[in-house]
Parts: C-alpha cells; sequence; structure tokens
C-alpha cells in the first residue's frame, strides 16, 4: 500500500504556488498532467513528455528542458527566465502571456533563454514577450 509514486502523481500533488528546486524529470511520462503556478529553479525536464499538459502560471528559472515534448500543452501566463528549451517541441502550444526571458547573473552569455531549434507550429502566440533570448526556432 502506499507504493513509489510516479513523478506526474508527485507533481500534481503539489500545492498551488509550491516551490520545487533541483528536481529531475528527465525523460518522464508527464501528459496532460495539470499543474497550477508552481515554481521550478534549476530543474529539468530534459527529453519529457509534457503533451497536452496544463502549466498554466508556472514560473520556471534556469530549468532544462532541452528536447522536451510541450506540444497542445497550456502554457499561459507561464515563465520561462534562463531556461534552455533547444529542440523544444512547443507545436500547438498555447503561449498567451508566456515570457521568455532572462536571468541576471552577472555574465552576459549565461541568463539568457535559449530558443534554438524550438518548434512553434500552430502554437498560440498572442501577447509572447521576449527579452534578450538566444537563438531561433524552427518554423515548420
Amino acid at each position: 500500500m502506499g507504493g513509489v509514486r510516479t513523478a506526474k502523481e508527485q507533481l500534481a500533488s503539489c500545492r498551488r504556488y509550491e516551490a520545487l528546486r533541483g528536481e529531475r524529470f528527465d525523460g518522464e511520462d508527464l501528459a496532460s498532467v495539470s499543474l497550477r503556478e508552481l515554481r521550478f529553479t534549476r530543474c529539468s525536464f530534459r527529453g519529457a513528455d509534457l503533451r497536452h499538459a496544463t502549466l498554466d502560471g508556472c514560473g520556471f528559472k534556469l530549468c532544462d528542458l532541452r528536447g522536451a515534448d510541450l506540444s497542445g500543452a497550456s502554457l499561459r501566463g507561464v515563465s520561462f527566465a534562463g531556461c534552455d528549451l533547444t529542440g523544444a517541441d512547443l507545436r500547438a502550444a498555447d503561449l498567451t502571456g508566456a515570457h521568455f526571458g532572462r536571468v541576471l547573473t552577472g555574465t552576459p552569455s549565461h541568463g539568457l533563454t535559449d530558443i534554438t531549434g524550438t518548434r512553434l507550429d500552430r502554437a498560440v502566440l498572442r501577447d509572447l514577450r521576449l527579452d534578450q533570448v538566444v537563438g531561433r526556432p524552427l518554423t515548420d
């Protein structure tokens, strides 16, 4: 009874505004997880399956989302500060009011969000704010 919880169950049990630091969710199946306004600092979601996840209002600071699949996800009002989204799939994601920005680290080349090779086809980009991001997304 009460066996080991999956990463999806662990995240889903978090309270609103809860802060997670240094957690690793690399390659995890987090498809359709519903999280509201959590704060992630230095967490890794490398290659994680976040398809159709609801991450509205969440904050990601210095997180690794390289190769994460966020296709069809709801990312309304999300903040990515100093994150690496290289090769992330954001196709058909709702990025309304999202902010891709930087973290002041004292070193100009560090602390910038990297969007190199992200996929944004059919994504909703209404009121999207970009502040000193690095890289270019793929358009098809």
